[in-house]
């Protein structure tokens, strides 16, 4: 069966900057960039989306279009003989499967959320403790979740069973317009209500002492290293399942360029929308899920045109969220297509089958499950979950890319070079070989102990 392919280069792009672009952009890169510093922290974040995300990126789009196969297929088939690179690629994969796992509840969230604004259920009488309480019986509520779970996978299945054309990048290329519009839109509704000069003057004015007021020049920049790298969704082989479907007419590092481009701006217009927003009604911008459940909905709440404002805002998470687990169901069902010669149809059933009994954890981990605590209290199946993910599974999986491009003892520097080079557009220079070979892995590995190291000390 001959391999599928993307039917345009824009295709290409919006795919995996939707893969890419996902709630870490809203809930994370807003609260970090408020807790070390504002615009001085955006600065830094961006040299190191440049030096750090960007060639890992490259390398593992180069990996899959090299080897025309998914992660797990693309390392053996590119592995000199006798090596074993390909054990990171069931890892990968695995860590395919443990992202949807609690990224599928989220996206149940955000739809109920949604309903709730378009209803009614979410409305102008309420302040922030009856939002609080509003959430608190979501959580509380196993067969909602359960439900709103379900619909988020049964939204991804349907669009990925279609086919990748028609489906996978037909309906991914109109979500992502649609959130671009929907992101400005909200921006500048927020930018201009009253009061949101001082959260807006935060976010765009650098002020440098900032980054050492409170935590210190070194944490600031081991945040700004670890969004810049965590934000890309690196180290999965989500990347370089689209890079088995694309053509050869473009060099893989002009389009890295423009999909990391595209993932900062929805991030930084999250900040737009967020930090003007909060100024404006008193709100503190909380962390994680509480930022877009809690203190949100409390500055939509008391918004005039709250519910139409609350319900596009959800809309566009929706976009966003649907996105990255469309992307990354299809990198799974393209590993059991590649790997055992299933069909596309059977594929997305068993594994639509397997992610809804893997997600019931997450669900019951803020109720039945509410007393495993691994990182202490206010933890839960959702935090080792992510834990997994964000703090061991993308950065080694990023590491074991980078070594086998740079490494003779993998697939090496010159064929890596080959093929990311290969077409039109922007070349990585040969030169880069010291730096990608021995400096960069020693910064992934520095991002994953520190990440370890915050989350377990």
């Amino acid at each position: 069966m001959a391999r599928e392919r993307l039917s345009s280069r824009l295709g290409f792009i919006l795919l995996s900057a939707g893969c890419a672009i996902g709630l870490g952009n809203v809930w994370r890169f807003p609260y970090i960039t408020g807790r070390y510093g504002g615009a001085a922290f955006v600065l830094i974040y961006l040299l190191f989306l440049v030096i750090l995300g960007l060639p890992v990126m490259i390398m593992e789009f180069s990996i899959g279009r090299a080897a025309r196969l998914n992660i797990g297929g693309a390392l053996r088939r590119l592995e000199p003989e006798g090596t074993r690179w390909h054990i990171e690629g069931p890892v990968a994969v695995a860590g395919n499967y443990i992202l949807l796992m609690y990224y599928s509840v989220l996206t149940g969230w955000l739809l109920y959320y949604f309903f709730s604004f378009i209803s009614g259920g979410l409305n102008g009488s309420m302040d922030a403790a009856a939002v609080s309480v509003f959430f608190s019986a979501l959580t509380a509520a196993p067969a909602l979740q359960i439900a709103m779970m379900a619909l988020a996978l049964l939204l991804t299945a349907g669009i990925v069973i279609i086919g990748l054309k028609n489906g996978v990048e037909k309906i991914t290329k109109a979500m992502m317009i649609v959130l671009f519009i929907l992101m400005f839109i909200l921006a500048i509704h927020s930018c201009i209500l009253p009061g949101s000069t001082e959260g807006l003057l935060f976010y765009i004015r650098p002020d440098f002492g900032n980054l050492v007021h409170e935590y210190g020049l070194s944490e600031s920049i081991f945040a700004a290293m670890g969004q810049a790298f965590f934000t890309l969704s690196l180290g999965i082989g989500a990347m370089a399942i689209f890079g088995s479907y694309f053509d050869n007419e473009r060099t893989l590092g002009g389009e890295s360029v423009r999909i990391i481009c595209l993932d900062t701006t929805i991030a930084l217009l999250s900040g737009f929308i967020i930090f003007p927003a909060c100024s404006a009604f008193g709100v503190e911008p909380g962390s994680g899920p509480s930022l877009l459940f809690l203190s949100l909905p409390t500055v939509f709440t008391q918004m005039a045109g709250g519910r139409l404002w609350g319900a596009v805002f959800f809309l566009a998470m929706i976009f966003a969220a649907l996105s990255t687990l469309i992307a990354v169901f299809e990198n799974i069902c393209s590993y059991w297509m590649d790997s055992r010669g299933w069909t596309r149809r059977n594929a997305v059933i068993l594994n639509f089958i397997l992610l809804f009994f893997l997600s019931i954890p997450c669900v019951l981990g803020f109720n039945v499950l509410s007393g495993f605590q691994p990182f202490g209290e206010g933890t839960g199946v959702l935090d080792a979950e992510d834990f997994l993910v964000s703090n061991l599974i993308l950065p080694l999986g990023s590491l074991v890319f980078v070594l086998f491009c740079t490494h003779r003892s993998g697939w090496g520097w010159k064929n890596f070079l080959k093929e990311a080079n290969q077409g039109k557009g922007l070349k990585v220079p040969a030169g880069l070989r010291f730096y990608c070979a021995w400096i960069l892995p020693i910064i992934i590995l520095l991002v994953t102990v520190n990440g370890i190291y915050g989350v377990l000390a």
